[in-house]
């Protein structure tokens, strides 16, 4: 197949340079302009994008650099050689936290010292496409969209265009102890209940904790009828913080003060939250995959279930995708793509997994029977199908501070949920048009 695989490119490639090769001109041609890439770059980009046996031409004499965390080390070496073995192409590791990697290609990108393959968290991509620092997952682009999650497809999309090559999906989920609570709760209302016979302030002992401070964990409590940004996110002047829906899900979160949770948002942080869960007084946690490890080297016999239902509707929490990214200025934009596509791949993907715990975007492997036997990693995913991606436009950054008063005032001071919404969205209003109090 390999041999069978290079005649037909050498034939492909003698045709095109015989005839003038109109098929190439359109997205790689562009990506080599916008790099300022040599000619030879365009070869193997066409107009139709990528089928499903269908790959690009890399440069000749490409090599590549890769940046991840640490915790992702073992997954991106065992990957690259992979790719090395099969393609000839050299493959670097660089050591850059994901949520820092945005920033680090603001200067390093145009300077010419970035990665040429690069992954963060989806939220960051609106300011990596509007500082022009990534380029489209054009040639891959309806493969992309055929095999991977359509939540994590919008997410790593950006004003209709896509961009990332999904890798994993994150969201947070309920956390249950089941030595004190045998089944997880399908509504709140039913964790208010449990609440009456179970807790036991003097002694540490609560039916649920969640940090009520945290607006990316008070989601939910909006999502019954509100939203953040209208288009999927992408409206920075559709604001639905302050729905009638989104209203009656504050009034909802601030009545849990009384009825199950009787402390101010300060005094419940990640670690309390985390200590008591492992001595085996707190029965449940809202929490992401991130605390999995802590849970299971505690001895802890733990299950995990979707965020149960508030005012009758299913509770959507924020999700997180995280993808690679192709660096707008990389030398070889190509190889970049080969490699982003090949590291995204229904078995790159459960190799991941199998490697770090990394849960798939990838519907094919998120089906697999090695992610659907694990119950815990399951019900990530149960709860992942019913998330909203956390808004990717640079505008986001307007929206913690303001929710989060609001959220507080209303948690500790029982201020009126309409009042305390109105505000919050006056105040993103104002630092979206540039108007914001200085």
């Amino acid at each position: 197949m390999k041999k069978w695989f290079v005649m037909s490119l050498i034939v492909a490639l003698f045709i095109v340079s015989a005839c003038g090769g109109t098929k190439n001109e359109g997205k790689t041609e562009n990506a080599a302009n916008a790099t300022n890439a040599p000619a030879n770059n365009t070869a193997g980009g066409t107009n139709e994008g990528a089928g499903d046996d269908e790959e690009i031409l890399p440069e000749e004499g490409a090599s590549l650099l890769v940046w991840e965390s640490k915790e992702e080390r073992p997954f991106v070496e065992a990957i690259s050689k992979e790719f090395t073995e099969k393609y000839g192409i050299e493959v670097k590791f660089e050591e850059v936290g994901a949520a820092d990697q945005v920033t680090k290609l603001t200067t390093d990108g145009p300077a010419g010292l970035g990665a040429d393959v690069v992954v963060f968290p989806h939220d960051n991509l609106g300011r990596a496409v509007t500082a022009g620092l990534v380029l489209p997952n054009d040639f891959y682009e309806e493969q992309a969209k055929s095999v991977n999650s359509e939540i994590a497809v919008n997410a790593v999309s950006y004003g209709g265009t896509l961009y990332g090559y999904p890798r994993s999906i994150e969201t947070y989920a309920l956390f249950y102890n089941k030595a004190l609570i045998p089944e997880a709760p399908k509504t709140f209302d039913e964790i208010v209940a449990f609440a009456k016979t179970y807790n036991d302030v003097p002694n540490n002992k609560f039916a649920l904790m969640w940090e009520v401070g945290n607006f990316y964990f008070n989601y939910p409590f909006i999502s019954t009828g509100g939203y953040v940004y209208g288009e999927n996110g992408q409206n920075k002047d559709d604001i639905g913080l302050n729905t009638d829906g989104a209203v009656s899900g504050l009034k909802y979160y601030g009545s849990l003060k009384d009825s199950i949770l009787p402390l101010n948002s300060g005094d419940i942080t990640y670690d309390i939250k985390k200590g008591m869960f492992t001595a085996g007084t707190l029965a449940m946690d809202i929490n992401g995959p991130w605390t999995i490890a802590d849970y299971k080297s505690a001895g802890i016999d733990f299950g995990v279930a979707p965020i149960p239902s508030i005012n009758g509707q299913s509770a959507s929490s924020f999700s997180g995708v995280k993808a690679w990214y192709v660096n707008q200025f990389s030398k070889y934009p190509n190889a970049a793509r080969l490699f982003a596509n090949f590291a995204s791949t229904k078995a790159a993907q459960l190799k991941d997994f199998e490697l770090t715990g990394a849960i798939p975007a990838n519907t094919e492997a998120t089906n697999d029977p090695a992610v659907q036997g694990n119950d815990i990693v399951k019900g990530f995913v149960a709860q992942f199908n019913q998330s909203t991606p956390m808004p990717s436009i640079p505008e986001m950054g307007n929206v913690w501070s303001p929710i989060a008063a609001a959220f507080s005032d209303v948690w500790n001071s029982g201020k009126d949920a309409k009042a305390a919404l109105d505000n919050a969205v006056q105040q993103i209003k104002d630092a979206n048009n540039g108007t914001a109090a200085k």
